[in-house]
């Protein structure tokens, strides 16, 4: 009996490392060369682009209407994740006909509110499914950066796209497959089939009873301030590079995702020595790093090259070590009834309201330090664009240090 019960876990986690994959592949074959591509082929402005990159965060905005209703009370997760893999296929296709912003703009928002909802339905599934959460999910979770990485190479190597619309084609082409194949998941009925359910119950605000928690509060607080200056790296740092005149830049950005790899397998076992507080103090310290070598490396000759790689090997240990450590802690303070909702309250905070401002502010910024007469093939102030996020994460550890009481060892450790 223990023994089929073993092999049950292991073909689920099987199971859910290949839909991690194919989701962070769609994911990695457009978001980091999105920018690049507005810029340099349909030549939109820095503003539009941080607006296009703010579409990811209007989803997840829209997104709990999807997870509290549909997935929680009326269709079973795995058929809400295959609907939406299809349909955001099919928008992934149109995109590419979308020439100006007035049309690119509204559709790319309609497909990322196809998109986001399957991050947290995916993450809520799998922490469902999975015996041993803590131990497992981080495994699982490393097979979604291989998919970023696979999804950065196939489309950097095999197509070189990165200024082209063939990263929707890409894209879209994964996300049928990913629609198709996410109804091979464990079958997970609805929690809340014949039960009354509220605005509340649908926005997940079951959740918010967690703020009575100092700690977890102050969580929240810092997660969102964090968002603001983390995404000027999402939505300016492949443009950079293209302007640094890389070549496969989407390839050679994919070193992230490796780092993010070993970061993850490395993660419970660092949860375990140091605690939650000690781990996102190390994440948030690493973004504020990142920064500083960013803008370090703009009048660098020297080292120019080794900053810009350092700051993209940052990545395991500024995402991980932050994002995957707090949602393992929000799962740890949530109680069985909420912890749907808890998760889709961290997605709303850091794929939502916090994307929201700081895709905003990183396009305004990208505006504002747009140069009149381009150097060479360098068009923006880039030491402006990165000095300001450096600054920012800075203040955020501060306030963390300062307000997170932290969790116990012993805790983690039950």
């Amino acid at each position: 009996m223990i023994q089929t019960q073993t092999q049950t876990q292991s073909q689920i986690r099987i199971k859910l490392a290949a839909f991690m994959f194919l989701q962070y592949f769609i994911w990695g074959s457009w978001y980091v060369s999105m920018g690049t591509y507005l810029s340099k082929t349909l030549e939109f402005d820095g503003a539009q682009i941080g607006l296009a990159y703010g579409a990811f965060a209007i989803g997840a905005m829209i997104s709990p209407f999807f997870v509290g209703l549909l997935a929680d009370r009326y269709f079973a997760s795995e058929k809400i994740l295959a609907l939406l893999g299809i349909l955001g296929g099919a928008l992934l296709f149109l995109l590419p006909s979308m020439k100006t912003f007035g049309s690119f703009y509204p559709t790319l928002i309609v497909y990322c509110t196809t998109f986001v909802p399957t991050l947290a339905v995916g993450n809520s599934l799998s922490l469902h499914h999975l015996t041993d959460q803590k131990r497992d999910f981080p495994m699982v979770k490393a097979l979604s950066s291989v998919g970023w990485i696979v999804g950065g190479l196939t489309l950097s190597i095999l197509f070189q796209g990165e200024q082209s619309a063939v990263q929707f084609y890409l894209a879209g082409a994964v996300s049928v497959l990913f629609g198709l194949f996410s109804l091979t998941l464990p079958h997970t009925p609805p929690k809340k089939t014949g039960k009354d359910v509220s605005l509340a119950n649908i926005l997940g605000l079951d959740a918010l009873a967690l703020f009575k928690k100092p700690s977890f509060a102050i969580f929240i607080v810092c997660m969102f301030l964090i968002c603001i200056p983390l995404y000027f790296y999402f939505v300016n740092m492949n443009l950079y590079v293209t302007e640094l005149q890389w070549t496969y830049s989407a390839a050679k950005m994919s070193l992230a995702q490796v780092s993010d790899v070993i970061c993850l397998l490395l993660l419970p076992f660092i949860l375990r020595s140091l605690g939650y507080k000690k781990t996102i103090f190390i994440g948030i310290l690493c973004w504020a790093i990142r920064y500083f070598l960013l803008a370090g490396s703009v009048d660098s000759v020297s080292f120019q090259t080794v900053f810009v790689f350092a700051a993209i090997l940052l990545h395991g240990v500024c995402y991980d070590f932050l994002f995957i450590a707090g949602q393992l802690y929000v799962d740890e303070e949530a109680n069985e009834t909420i912890r749907g909702a808890a998760q889709g309250l961290i997605a709303f905070i850091l794929w939502g309201v916090g994307a929201f401002v700081g895709t905003h502010l990183a396009g305004f910024s990208q505006a504002y330090h747009t140069l009149e007469q381009p150097v060479g093939s360098i068009a923006h102030d880039w030491q402006g664009i990165w000095i300001y996020p450096a600054i920012g994460s800075i203040v955020v550890l501060i306030i963390f240090v300062l307000f997170f009481p932290g969790v116990s060892k012993k805790k983690l450790q039950s």
